[in-house]
């Protein structure tokens, strides 16, 4: 080789080398963003992470999910450290436990990690939390709808994801104050049940619950498992015309409980668009962008904001019933 094509050859490799590292640096200069969920592997956060992973790449985030094998606040934190050891830009949490989580949040901020969650209106260490219904009224439709069902009288029993799982216990509250200012004949039987989270809990819940209150005539279940589990039961039990079972629930998987007449409807919000939210927030904070109230969430419209209270809210509350089922599926759900 001459010496004219030596050095031809020598700058094509350094032309090359150097547009090869230009693509390495772009790429590592995409912020990371890692959210912890509250359990992996379920249709619900299944769904969220697809939300997550599309904003991801609309707002040149690289950005990912991991949660937890179990309903368990302590595995949660050991993923919240991993992210911090790992140095990411953002951390997104849906909480199990506030109190739990809280000192490991202060430490990501500390280390200049921001912080978003969702589900955790009450979460110290956060930048922002980011919701897609108001957490009262959410409550208070589920209450209106099986009160209905229940004639407006007689046992219910209440559901949730843990007794520290944050929302889950806000709408329950909210719930049960509505029936107490407005069917003064139904009766709560017992406290609150956990296992929201999981249909075999919820399942087995259910078989027990059935046993030690014979005369109960409802099930709200706060957690989209819940429902199902609970369904699951009173259908086995052929109790569909006596238990009315109302909740949150992923259409897909309530599809034949609700067919079936077990499931009376289900509420909820678009997981997937609860996971695309918090990217979008996310991208807005590292933009240095001015959250305030009447602020447009891309994709999602216009928020209302609580800057004090660092509250980001979207209301989209959709009902799940024999009439809109079809087209929810249909669009992913």
């Amino acid at each position: 080789m001459d010496r004219r094509k030596t050095l031809q050859s020598l700058g094509g490799a350094a032309v090359a080398g150097a547009l090869g590292m230009t693509g390495r640096l772009a790429f590592a200069a995409n912020p990371t963003m890692v959210t912890v969920v509250k359990i992996a592997g379920i249709p619900w956060f299944n769904a969220v992470e697809k939300g997550i992973k599309k904003g991801g790449t609309d707002f040149h985030i690289d950005a990912s999910m991991v949660g937890p094998a179990n309903v368990d606040p302590a595995q949660q934190v050991k993923l919240l450290e991993d992210q911090i050891a790992k140095k990411v830009t953002v951390i997104g949490l849906v909480p199990l436990d506030v109190k739990v989580c809280e000192p490991v949040l202060k430490r990501a901020q500390a280390a200049g990690i921001k912080v978003i969650t969702h589900e955790g209106p009450e979460q110290a260490g956060r930048d922002w939390n980011v919701e897609l219904i108001d957490s009262v009224r959410f409550g208070e439709v589920q209450m209106q709808r099986i009160a209905k069902d229940m004639g407006e009288e007689g046992d219910y029993v209440v559901y949730v994801g843990t007794l520290t799982t944050p929302l889950h216990n806000k709408w329950a509250d909210a719930a049960i104050a509505y029936q107490k200012a407005h069917y003064p004949k139904m009766k709560l039987v017992a406290d609150r049940f956990p296992g929201a989270d999981e249909i075999d809990t919820s399942y087995k819940t259910t078989l027990d619950v059935i046993k030690a209150y014979p005369n109960l005539k409802g099930i709200l279940g706060f957690g989209s498992n819940g429902p199902i589990g609970a369904g699951n039961a009173v259908r086995e039990k052929k109790l569909g015309k006596k238990i009315a079972v109302v909740g949150t629930v992923l259409p897909s998987q309530a599809k034949d409980l609700i067919a079936d007449g077990i499931i009376r409807e289900g509420f909820l919000w678009n997981p997937t668009d609860a996971g695309y939210a918090m990217v979008a927030v996310a991208r807005l904070m590292l933009d240095g962008k001015e959250i305030k109230d009447g602020i447009e969430i891309p994709g999602l419209g216009k928020a209302a904001v609580d800057v004090p209270g660092k509250l980001i809210k979207v209301d989209k509350i959709m009902r799940i019933n024999n009439e809109t089922i079809g087209g929810l599926i249909a669009g992913g759900l």
